[in-house]
């Protein structure tokens, strides 16, 4: 009898939760130091950063340049369809270019070599102090709290970035998008492979009867095992020769992706201009997975959004129930339940899913950061069976007794409305916490 595609999915997902663990453990056991190597690079594994489904994140040196890289490892056993569904989440890193956005320093896709499909590598920064999860979990240790201003400051950065999404501009007539939703993900899924497949490759896919055969020649094809890790190199006709991870500079970590907010103001009021109207739409894209384990904290405190495994167009009609159970599963896959939108857990036929999912998962973001826990994992929900998507679907929450203004409490509960029409867009959250700043000074 076949299993529940859910069971699947969770039974595959420990599987290699399982393997990579036990790597990890017998290469710190049976030798000085676990290796990787990618493309003829050589990277030390330092220490394992995090884990979660199918992914693993390393803190990793690279023994030619002794530069520090958080790499992270996402293993894709169903082949080049994975190894598609994985690039979306690199296609954002280089879409949104924001200073409170992390951008991808390199990527590199190599076979898997137990057999088991594909292994996409991402070399991201480092950052030092962790993400605001590990703030609150300290906090909880320390038995203290954010400063209400520093909380405001780090709450507003984030949603800078979560702005630059929600107002992204694409050129009109542009290409597949590949962040399309997966309901409409099967007629362009051959042409976003193709696409996709290219650019790591080196040289744009051909076209022709022998296309299937054409795409899978051009991930890399594994060389042989040595010096403790494994090395790849590219193979076939026309490849490149230059390893990609050569890419990273020392230099390249101070560079300016541009001056913040006043030049993207200046782009999208160029891009909704008269003279530029033929040029560019509004294309609002979602997170789907705001969270405080999601944004890092930089050197100089300022909040850096990551992880865009989930980050998909912000607008999908619902026109039948398949549709929207589909969505119902994309979101109980990829979105944490504690923050995730009510409209999520169940999906209505004829409405549309929009930005404000991220809207909502802003405010349990803030509320986690003031009282160290999100909105929906209290008592009654952790300890009492209780259930968190009852509770999140009824928003019934409470704020615990603190010291924290009014304000703060007001601009919490104006996101965790229920009715997603009742929430402020990105645009009203922002002018509400600058306000709040004000109030503090």
């Amino acid at each position: 009898m076949a299993l529940p595609p859910q069971l699947q999915h969770a039974l595959e997902s420990l599987k290699f939760q399982v393997k990579d663990a036990f790597w990890a453990l017998s290469s710190c056991v049976c030798q000085e130091s676990a290796k990787v190597k990618i493309n003829g690079r050589t990277f030390k594994v330092v220490k394992v950063l995090g884990e979660g489904g199918f992914s693993f994140v390393y803190l990793v040196q690279d023994e030619h340049s002794g530069r520090q890289f958080a790499l992270k490892k996402i293993r894709c056993p169903g082949g080049n369809e994975d190894v598609r569904q994985t690039m979306r989440e690199v296609e954002a890193y280089r879409r949104f270019k924001h200073p409170n956005i992390i951008r991808i320093l390199d990527s590199a896709v190599v076979q898997d070599p137990s057999g088991d499909g594909q292994i996409v590598y991402l070399f991201l920064p480092l950052y030092k102090r962790g993400n605001l999860q590990d703030a609150i979990n300290a906090n909880v240790i320390n038995h203290s709290q954010f400063p209400e201003k520093e909380m405001l400051y780090l709450f507003k950065g984030t949603c800078e970035a979560i702005r630059a999404m929600h107002d992204y501009r694409a050129p009109i007539g542009s290409s597949t998008d590949p962040f399309a939703s997966r309901q409409n993900q099967s007629q362009h899924a051959s042409t976003n492979h193709r696409r996709l497949s290219g650019e790591i490759g080196g040289r744009p896919a051909t076209h022709g009867d022998d296309e299937d055969e054409d795409e899978d020649e051009l991930f890399p094809h594994p060389e042989g095992d040595g010096d403790g890790g494994y090395s790849y190199h590219g193979s076939g006709a026309g490849r490149s020769a230059v390893p990609l991870v050569t890419k990273l500079r020392p230099e390249d970590e101070g560079e300016t992706i541009y001056d913040g907010d006043e030049e993207l103001s200046r782009i999208q009021k160029e891009g909704a201009s008269n003279d530029r109207s033929g040029d560019t739409e509004l294309v609002p894209y979602a997170h789907r997975d705001m969270k405080p384990g999601n944004v890092m904290i930089a050197d100089d405190g300022s909040p850096i959004l990551m992880d865009f495994g989930s980050c998909t167009k912000a607008r999908v009609k619902i026109e039948n129930r398949s549709q929207a159970l589909l969505q119902q599963d994309i979101a109980a896959e990829q979105s944490t339940m504690a923050y995730r939108a009510p409209e999520l857990f169940d999906v209505k036929t004829g409405v549309a899913l929009d930005e404000k999912v991220d809207i909502w998962s802003l405010g349990c973001t803030l509320f986690a950061l003031a009282y160290s826990h999100s909105p929906f994992e209290n008592t009654q929900t952790t300890e009492q069976g209780g259930s968190i998507a009852m509770a999140v679907m009824n928003a019934q929450y409470k704020h615990p007794n603190s010291a924290y203004s009014q304000g703060l409490k007001d601009l919490i509960d104006s996101m965790l409305k229920a009715d997603p029409k009742q929430r402020p867009d990105i645009h009203q959250v922002l002018d509400m916490t600058e306000k709040a700043i004000r109030r503090l000074s």
